[in-house]
């Protein structure tokens, strides 16, 4: 079967909507030579005259006053297509995004998140949904909208980022815990146990490499996947944990953080999407709430200084 030529529904809409072929040239740009041939394709085409003479003019046929207004509604439904899109109203703003990311940001950004969405858009749901890897294909199929994250070698390069804040790492014990006596030096915090936190399971990390220049290697009691646990066993032991502050400052408010006594790397949290969610507008202005609200967002919890 042959392709149909989608450009003749604008002649046919045209010609329909003139009732002539002068006036539909002139409206199309087109010579009225070019406009007579265009109609007798479209005779050829749906097999019906469409528009015959009357006197000094044109009248559509019963086929074409049937078309009329299924072509214009076609026609108009095709440049909404392909025009750029509108700004959105949040406030009537109905539809669902997901978010891949940590217990920790949720913990902290997540309330103040919701409840500007209730407030702007009620009609938006946002959905947190857990983080087991970084692969890209969830974004790069449109089953996740965002992802926050800290960009590395494993991040796609294809993908979009967004700076939402900088963090540093502080260690995290339990009030009246030991290191929480006296100044908190590089040998004392090697000396204590530590949990280790690391999602691929990996028993070495930055943390190791800036002791090891110091000539100190820390004791690892443990091993857990994420901050959240890691800070959960904080509570009920003598145990260190070692975490980004900020991002894990809803976890630990009721824990004690200590600056960490020997220079380590902070890390950049950073928003993720593809970049075939770039022109969406209603993508876009959540990207921008939640920059905003990550902005705004209060951080904290005890922390004691050396």
């Amino acid at each position: 079967m042959n392709t149909p030529d989608f450009n003749l529904l604008l002649t046919l809409d045209a010609l329909l909507d003139e009732g002539s072929v002068a006036g539909a040239a002139r409206r199309l740009s087109l010579s009225p030579s070019a406009m007579s041939r265009a109609l007798a394709r479209l005779r050829e085409t749906t097999g019906d005259p469409l528009l015959v003479r009357a006197g000094r003019g044109l009248v559509p046929t019963p086929r074409a006053q049937i078309l009329r207004d299924q072509v214009a509604r076609l026609v108009q439904e095709a440049q909404a297509v392909l025009r750029p899109q509108q700004e959105i109203d949040p406030a009537r703003l109905v539809r669902t995004f997901r978010l891949r990311s940590s217990d920790g940001f949720v913990e902290a950004v997540g309330p103040a998140l919701l409840a500007r969405l209730a407030a702007e858009a009620p009609g938006v749901r946002l959905h947190f949904l857990a983080k087991p890897d970084k692969g890209s294909r969830p974004l790069r199929s449109g089953e996740l909208d965002f992802e926050t994250g800290v960009i590395g070698a494993e991040t796609a390069p294809e993908l979009r980022t967004q700076a939402l804040f900088q963090d540093s790492f502080v260690a995290v014990v339990r009030p009246g815990h030991p290191l929480c006596e006296g100044p908190l030096t590089a040998a004392r915090y090697a000396a204590a146990r530590h949990i280790l936190v690391s999602r691929r399971g990996l028993e070495q990390g930055p943390i190791d490499e800036a002791l090891a220049h110091l000539g100190l290697v820390r004791t690892a009691a443990t091993l857990v996947p994420g901050f959240a646990t890691a800070l959960a066993l904080v509570r009920g032991s003598d145990l260190v944990a070692t975490v980004p502050e900020r991002h894990c400052a809803a976890l630990h408010a009721d824990l004690v953080t200590l600056p960490l006594p020997f220079p380590l790397a902070g890390i950049r949290v950073a928003l993720i999407w593809h970049p075939s969610q770039d022109a969406d507008p209603a993508h876009r202005w959540l990207r921008t709430l939640i920059r905003e609200t990550c902005a705004q967002a209060p951080y904290g919890g005890e922390t004691r200084a050396t």
